[in-house]
């Protein structure tokens, strides 16, 4: 399982209701059924990866988080998972309100596009940079909301939303991001992980 997942499942407790937005296969949504007696449910655009979810037993709604969130009722759940997948949304902060509504925690994590390779490849190439976390060439890509650490970060203290814990991750470590060190962590980490509440 992915680090990024790993460090998810560490901050969701055993015998929650998890929703876990943008799901993929349901991997995640697997792990913390299996290992943490979660109660997860899925909601996923690709008709793909719900088969996949299908597959595994997995309890999934084919939707747009976008324009399907809204069916789910206040607080119907403990979390919400939404991972890399902010940046692919038109309206990323009525997404987030829209999180904080459904659950009182969200955990949201974005690939950060102020990593100090993507900086480099940007500087001296001149073209948008293909990473790990950032796959796809620039007319490909469903990313279109870019942001960084530091940009998530300071949109969350604007918003008053809480950061109850800010994670950077850069390959296997992981370490604490907060006001002091956001400047290097957002220059040296290929990933953020936040988890947010209202």
């Amino acid at each position: 399982m992915k680090k990024e997942f790993q460090i998810i499942s560490e901050l969701i407790k055993n015998n929650t209701r998890v929703l876990d937005v943008g799901c993929g296969d349901g991997t995640l949504m697997k792990f913390l059924k299996d290992e943490k007696n979660v109660d997860t449910r899925g909601l996923e655009i690709s008709k793909n990866n719900v088969q996949s979810c299908i597959s595994k037993g997995l309890s999934i709604i084919e939707g747009n988080a976008e324009k399907d969130l809204h069916q789910f009722p206040d607080l119907a759940f403990d979390y919400v998972v939404l991972s890399q997948t902010l940046q692919a949304f038109y309206n990323p902060e009525k997404v987030i309100d829209d999180l904080l509504r459904v659950a009182n925690n969200a955990i949201v994590t974005i690939p950060n596009f102020g990593y100090w390779k993507v900086r480099v490849h940007l500087f001296l190439k001149g073209t948008m940079p293909i990473t790990e976390a950032l796959p796809n060439e620039w007319h490909n890509t469903p990313n279109i909301h870019m942001c960084s650490i530091k940009d998530f970060f300071n949109f969350c203290l604007k918003k008053k939303i809480e950061l109850y814990q800010s994670i950077a991750l850069n390959g296997e470590k992981k370490s604490k991001i907060n006001k002091r060190n956001i400047n290097i962590k957002n220059f040296s980490s290929e990933l953020g992980i936040f988890l947010i509440k209202k």
